[in-house]
C-alpha cells in the first residue's frame, strides 16, 4: 500500500461506470421525486464482509459463508466484473469450530510467498464466536487450519470476530479484531495484538484502540481495517446494526499504531451519505491499485435479503479518507 494519494482515472471510471454513477456531464431539469434508484451490484448475489487481496494481476475476493461454502470467493481482473468460484477456500473447519457461522475471513500474505487466512467461527464449546487461522500455498487455497484451539477467544469478553490483519513498514504482523460484547450486553472494542512470524499465533497481549462512542454507532463498532497514509495510522470500521440501512462505516486517526485514535465524527459511507443508493453499506476493505485506492463493501438488496459486493474510488485529502460517488466530487 502506498502512503500518498493519487487520482485513480482507470480502475476508478470503470466501478464508476459500471455502477452508471457520475459520469453525466450536465444535470437534467428536476423531476417529480420518485423512487430510489439502488446502485446495480458487483456482485449480485450474498457475498457479505468483503476481504479482497491482489495476487499476480488478479483480484481475489474472500467473503463470508454462503451456498454450503464456508469461506466463499471470487476472482476479477478489474475488480469491476467478478467470476464467483463454486469451490470452498476453507473446505474443513476445525476441531473447536461449528458449521453455520463462518464469517468475515481475512486474508495475507506471508514473508515466504504463502497466505495465512483468519476466519471468524461458531466456537462449539461456548456457543460464541471465536478467531481461528489457516494457510495455504496459493492465494485461493485451499486453506487449513493451524491448530486444535482458537487463535483469539475472549469469552469472557463475548468471543471476538472480524479479524484483520495488518502489516507495519518494518515487516511485523498484527491481527485486529472486535470482542463481540454486543452479544451479551457488553461494550464492545476493536482491538490489537501482534502475531508470529508465520502470522498464526498471538505473539503479545491486545490493546483496546476504540469502542461504541458516537450516536450514529448505536450499540457496536466492528469490522477494522487499518492501513497507514500520509504517516497516519486509519482505522476504518462498520458500526449500528449490520441489519438496518443504519449500519455504516467510519474511520479514526493515530500518529501511531497502538493510538490514540481520534474519530471522524461522521461516517464516510453510509446509506443517506450515497442519496441511499446503498443499503446499509460496511464490512469493508480497502484495495491499494495502481490507479489509486478503492473501497469495496456489501450492502443490503432492497428486500433486505443479501448483502452483493459494491465497490467506489477511495480518495485521500492527507490520512482524511472520503468516499467518492462521482467524478465531480
Amino acid at each position: 500500500m502506498t502512503d500518498t494519494a493519487r487520482p485513480a482515472p482507470a480502475v476508478a471510471a470503470g466501478i464508476l461506470l459500471a455502477l452508471g454513477v457520475g459520469l453525466v456531464g450536465c444535470s437534467a431539469p428536476a423531476e417529480p421525486e420518485t423512487a430510489v434508484e439502488r446502485a446495480p451490484f458487483l456482485i449480485d448475489q450474498d457475498f457479505a464482509d468483503p476481504d479482497v487481496v491482489e495476487g499476480d494481476g488478479v483480484y481475489v475476493a474472500f467473503a463470508t459463508e454462503n451456498q454450503g461454502a464456508n469461506v466463499q470467493f471470487a476472482t476479477s481482473t478489474d475488480l469491476v466484473s467478478w467470476d464467483v468460484s463454486t469451490d470452498d477456500a476453507l473446505p474443513d473447519l476445525p476441531e473447536w469450530a461449528s458449521a453455520g457461522r463462518t464469517w468475515a475471513p481475512d486474508v495475507s500474505e506471508r514473508a515466504d510467498g504463502s497466505f495465512v487466512m483468519y476466519f471468524s467461527a461458531e466456537h462449539a464449546a461456548s456457543g460464541k464466536q471465536c478467531i481461528g487461522s489457516a494457510t495455504a500455498a496459493t492465494l485461493t487455497g485451499p486453506y487449513v487450519a493451524v491448530g486444535t484451539e482458537p487463535m483469539v477467544c475472549p469469552l469472557e469478553e463475548g468471543g471476538a470476530i472480524d479479524p484483520a490483519a495488518f502489516v507495519d513498514d518494518d515487516g511485523s504482523r498484527f491481527l485486529l479484531w472486535k470482542n463481540d460484547g454486543n452479544c451479551c450486553e457488553l461494550d464492545t472494542w476493536i482491538q490489537i495484538a501482534p502475531v508470529s512470524a508465520d502470522g498464526t499465533q498471538l505473539a503479545g497481549p491486545a490493546t483496546r484502540l476504540v469502542m461504541q462512542t458516537e450516536s450514529w454507532e448505536g450499540h457496536l463498532v466492528e469490522a477494522p481495517v487499518l492501513v497507514k497514509r500520509d504517516g497516519t495510522y486509519v482505522l476504518l470500521y462498520s458500526a449500528n446494526d449490520y441489519g438496518s440501512e443504519d449500519y455504516a462505516v467510519g474511520a479514526a486517526t493515530a500518529p501511531s499504531l497502538l493510538g490514540p485514535f481520534e474519530k471522524l465524527p461522521d461516517p464516510v459511507l453510509s446509506t443517506s451519505s450515497t442519496d441511499d443508493r446503498y443499503l446499509g453499506p460496511g464490512g469493508q476493505d480497502v484495495v491499494s491499485t495502481p490507479d489509486g485506492d478503492v473501497l469495496v463493501f456489501h450492502g443490503w438488496d432492497d428486500l433486505f435479503i443479501y448483502r452483493g459486493l459494491a465497490a467506489l474510488p477511495l480518495d485521500w485529502e492527507g490520512a482524511s479518507p472520503s468516499v467518492r460517488l462521482s467524478t465531480a466530487d
